[in-house]
């Protein structure tokens, strides 16, 4: 995970360091902090949204993914905003949570996840060109360090 964060920090930072770091909760928190310590940024935000019913492996997904309170962004006019999360399965949950930040005023939004499982991807582009920063691609579930394996 930490090479992976680093590889993620490394093409940010080629691009230029966003001013404002949004995390979708849960997952995205441990690797955002990680980011933002790595890309030296303060203003570290978070935003719940979800696109499953529970964390079981394979869980039903909800029609939409749901934000729980989105005005946790806060205002970001004209702001820069990196978003990350751990995994993007669907895609859609990293898109809804960059249409958050959009509302909320962003004027750059860029999306960065440590893993793509391509056999769930369902995004209308392929996911090279729907997530600004990929950390690797997988096929298949993935179960991350911080989550509790028993369930798995």
């Amino acid at each position: 995970m930490e090479e992976l964060v680093s590889q993620i920090a490394e093409a940010i930072r080629e691009d230029g360091a966003p001013q404002t770091l949004a995390a979708v909760l849960r997952g995205g928190g441990i690797p955002g902090v990680w980011l933002s310590h790595q890309l030296g940024l303060r203003d570290v935000r978070a935003v719940e949204v979800t696109h499953t019913v529970d964390d079981s492996t394979n869980a039903a997904k909800t029609p939409q993914p749901m934000a729980v309170n989105p005005a946790s962004l806060g205002d970001l006019t004209a702001r820069d905003v990196l978003i990350v999360d751990d995994v993007a399965g669907t895609g859609h949950t990293l898109a809804a949570a960059a249409r958050l930040a959009a509302d909320a005023g962003a004027s750059r939004v860029r999306t960065a996840v440590c893993v793509v499982n391509e056999d769930n991807w369902a995004g209308r582009l392929p996911a090279e060109a729907a997530v600004t920063y990929i950390g690797t691609v997988t096929h298949g579930w993935v179960v991350f360090p911080w989550e509790n394996n028993d369930e798995h």
